[in-house]
């Protein structure tokens, strides 16, 4: 009869959101480390209390060597959870790098191998992702009864959100514009989503230094107006079709997404 093999994990952590509000976590070390994750504890709501007090998770930040295992040991032989700053090997549970889109989080992690590689993605991430990505998902959740009316199968509606949110969809996440109920319409587009004035002012005469938003509202564009001093290369990156109008944006600019390009003064 054949053995039964057991695989090795395929990830070293499993990446959990944990609700912190009100809850006691324990946080033990003074200095900058110890100041960074009060910091981030206070930003979940969490507790934050003292050895002695009852916790399911703990921090310890502490720099001498000797007393943060013996803090470790201490806490873990409580059945205590512990993240061990600049100590992965000792850490039960890290923290990630986060990328906060209120509701939506973007956490990176490296199991502790690497806190810079982590903290250098964030920051990419943070330039990629649209700063107002969380109404997209707090429109999603209150247009979950209208889902499911348009799309009463949950194949069908689970396609349609994929098709919408895919590159270039109407929802993509990462374009500079989503219009919710303009998707769920059955024929027509509201005159709120025809008329849709994006405003860019920019810090920089270079192409290369423009956002990802910035590109993709250039790129996505059905006109363009501009200062004077706006350089062509700027202007280069808008549509090929889209018409370029040294103006100020009039009172109805016409339908589809206008943008207006201007320098920082």
């Amino acid at each position: 009869m054949a053995q039964a093999v057991t695989l090795p994990p395929s990830l070293q952590s499993l990446p959990l959101f944990v609700r912190l509000a009100g809850r006691p976590v324990i946080l033990l070390g003074e200095g900058e480390a110890a100041d960074a994750k009060r910091r981030l504890l206070d930003r979940a709501g969490a507790d934050v209390v003292g050895e002695d007090a009852a916790a399911v998770l703990a921090i310890v930040a502490i720099d001498d060597e000797d007393e943060a295992l013996a803090a470790v040991a201490r806490l873990k032989a409580r059945g205590i959870l512990v993240n061990a700053v600049d100590r992965s090997a000792l850490c039960d549970f890290t923290l990630p790098a986060i990328v906060d889109r209120a509701p939506v989080l973007i956490a990176i992690g490296t199991s502790g191998v690497s806190a810079g590689l982590a903290a250098a993605l964030r920051q990419r991430l943070e330039a990629i992702v649209p700063a107002d990505l969380g109404r997209l998902a707090l429109a999603l959740q209150a247009a979950r009864g209208a889902l499911r009316k348009r799309w009463p199968d949950m194949g069908e509606r689970r396609r349609a959100l994929a098709t919408a949110m895919g590159a270039g969809g109407m929802l993509d996440p990462l374009s500079p514009t989503h219009y919710v109920d303009a998707w769920l319409a059955p024929t027509g587009t509201p005159a709120a989503v025809r008329d849709v004035v994006v405003t860019l002012v920019l810090l920089s005469d270079d192409p290369e230094d423009l956002t990802l938003r910035q590109a993709r509202a250039l790129a996505s564009a059905d006109r363009v107006y501009h200062r004077p001093d706006v350089p062509p290369a700027i202007l280069d990156r808008a549509r090929a079709d889209a018409a370029r109008l040294c103006a100020v944006v009039p009172a109805d600019p016409g339908t589809g997404l206008t943008v207006a390009v201007e320098m920082a003064r």
